[in-house]
C-alpha cells in the first residue's frame, strides 16, 4: 500500500467517526478507546501474516496460528467496541482459534486430525452466535411488543376451548 491509499483510508474512517459522533467530546483518548484493535491487535495479526507470505514462505507456517486468532479477536473486539455489543460478540473469540488453526492446515500439511478441533470450535462458535442473536432478537421483538402477547394469549385460548373431534 502507498501513502495515498493509507492517508485516504485514514481519513475515511476519521470522518466517518466525527460524523457519527453525537455530539460527544472527541479526542485522542476516544481514539484509542474505539480503536485500539485497529491499532494494536490487527496490524500485529498481518505483521504474522506478512511474515509469512513475505519473508519465511512454507517453512513458518506456525507463524498463521496467531496471525489468525488475533485477526479474528481484533475484528470481533473491533466490532464490539463500535457498537457496544460484547454481549453478544463473544463467541467470535471461540472462534479466533478456529480460524488460526484453519490456516494453519490449509496453508501446512493439511493434517487431516486438525479439522476436528477446527470443526467442533467452529460449531461451537456459530451455535453461541446463533442462541444469543436469537435470545436478543426474541427479546428485542416479541417482549417488547404487546401484540404478540395477544395472539399468543387468543391462540392459546382458542386451543383450550375448541370441541374434541373423536377420531
Amino acid at each position: 500500500m502507498n501513502v495515498r491509499t493509507i492517508s485516504g483510508l485514514v481519513l475515511l474512517l476519521l470522518g466517518a467517526v466525527l460524523f457519527l459522533n453525537q455530539g460527544e467530546t472527541f479526542g485522542p483518548g476516544q481514539i484509542f478507546a474505539y480503536f485500539w484493535p485497529s491499532l494494536f491487535v490487527i496490524p500485529l495479526a498481518l505483521f504474522f501474516h506478512w511474515l509469512y507470505f513475505a519473508m519465511v514462505g512454507r517453512k513458518g507456517v506456525g507463524l498463521l496460528i496467531p496471525g489468525g486468532i488475533l485477526f479474528t479477536a481484533g475484528v470481533v473486539c473491533q466490532i464490539a467496541m463500535l457498537f457496544g455489543n460484547w454481549g453478544y460478540m463473544w463467541p467470535g473469540f471461540i472462534l479466533a482459534p478456529a480460524v488460526g488453526l484453519f490456516e494453519f492446515y490449509w496453508f501446512g500439511n493439511r493434517n487431516k486430525w486438525l479439522l476436528i478441533p477446527i470443526n467442533i470450535l467452529t460449531v461451537l462458535s456459530l451455535l453461541f452466535f446463533a442462541v444469543f442473536s436469537l435470545g436478543s432478537l426474541y427479546n428485542s421483538v416479541v417482549l417488547s411488543q404487546p401484540i404478540f402477547a395477544i395472539v399468543f394469549i387468543l391462540a392459546g385460548a382458542v386451543i383450550l376451548l375448541m370441541k374434541k373431534k373423536d377420531v
